[in-house]
C-alpha cells in the first residue's frame, strides 16, 4: 500500500470532559489543541476532534455483517496483527464493554479479519481490526 494521508474526524459527544478522558486514558490518544467545546487528539496518526452537542433520543441503527448487528456510523482504525493483539488485551484490561467480542469475521474466505466493536462514553461507536494480510483490505 502506498503511504496513507491522515484522516480528520469530527464527532458529537455529550459529555466532552468524560469522552476527553475516555480517548486520551483509556484509548492513550494523545491530547492537542482544545477550547471549552472541543478537543483534538492524534488518534493513531490520524486527527480526531470531539466536539460538545447536547444529547439526543436518535434511534441507532444496525445492519448485519456476518451474523452480528453492527452499528452505523462507526469509524476506527486497521491496526497491525500484532498491535491489535495487544490493543485488544489493553481494552480488555480497562473493562472496555464490547458491542462486538473481537472475533474472526469472514473466516477462510477473501478479506478475513479480525474485528471489535466498542461505543466512547457519548454512544459513538467504534471498530478497530486487523489482517493477517493487509493485501486483504480492498480485496473482493
Amino acid at each position: 500500500m502506498s503511504t496513507v494521508s491522515p484522516f480528520h474526524l469530527a464527532i458529537p459527544v455529550y459529555n466532552l470532559e468524560e469522552c476527553r478522558l475516555f480517548y486520551r486514558d483509556v484509548l492513550n490518544c494523545k491530547e492537542g489543541r482544545s477550547s471549552d467545546h472541543w478537543v483534538d487528539f492524534n488518534f493513531f496518526g490520524h486527527q480526531l476532534v470531539i466536539h460538545y452537542k447536547a444529547k439526543t433520543n436518535d434511534v441507532e441503527a444496525a445492519n448485519q455483517v456476518d451474523g452480528k448487528q453492527v452499528p452505523v456510523p462507526h469509524f476506527g482504525v486497521v491496526l497491525d496483527w500484532d498491535a491489535f493483539a495487544e490493543f485488544e488485551a489493553h481494552l480488555k484490561n480497562k473493562n472496555i464493554q464490547f458491542i462486538i467480542e473481537p472475533y474472526v469475521r469472514f473466516e477462510g474466505l477473501v478479506g478475513e479479519q479480525k474485528t471489535m466493536f466498542f461505543k466512547d462514553p457519548s454512544g459513538n461507536a467504534l471498530e478497530f481490526k486487523t489482517f493477517r494480510d493487509q493485501s486483504q483490505l480492498f480485496a473482493k
